[in-house]
């Protein structure tokens, strides 16, 4: 068996396609109005067909769950970050944050309060840290990475 794609149930079918195409740069592969499947991996459906799919009523589809998240990574997080402060709306679920093992993200809601997860790319991380001034050896403790991958990002 193999793992296809997730899928998102949303509202306004094309309010969410020009979100994700828009903040993400993303590209629709598929599109069969409904539902429509993106370069990334993951596809959306509308909620209406999907309440016919399940068969159930549309009320019966909640949203902001906050049990699951759509995480990308990005290779120059800074320039991402100046890009999502050009859009009006987006609700965030906290700034730039920087986990223990160095690499930021932040989180945010997609139009159906979706979470998305933006962190910079681990590669990204280790070169920051060597640009910083630290050994492999420390960058290796830091991010808990083996030094043969940590070396390979350098």
């Amino acid at each position: 068996m193999k793992f296809e794609a997730a899928m998102l149930v949303v509202d306004d079918i094309n309010r969410s396609r020009a979100f994700y195409c828009d903040v993400f740069g993303l590209e629709v592969v598929m599109d069969f109005g409904e539902n429509i499947t993106f370069n990334a991996g993951f596809s959306l459906q509308e909620k209406a067909l999907w309440a016919k799919f399940i068969n159930t009523e549309e009320t019966a589809i909640v949203y902001r769950g906050n049990d699951m998240e759509l995480y990308f990574e990005e290779e120059k997080l800074d320039d991402f970050l100046e890009h999502l402060k050009t859009f009006e709306g987006i609700k965030y679920l906290h700034n730039v944050e920087e986990a223990a093992w160095g690499q930021r993200t932040i989180r945010f809601y997609d139009p159906d309060y979706h979470i998305i997860e933006v962190g910079e790319s681990m590669a990204m991380v280790c070169q920051r840290f060597y640009d910083q001034g630290m050994t492999i050896e420390a960058i290796v403790e830091r991010t808990m990475m083996p030094a043969e991958v940590v070396k390979s990002f350098l």
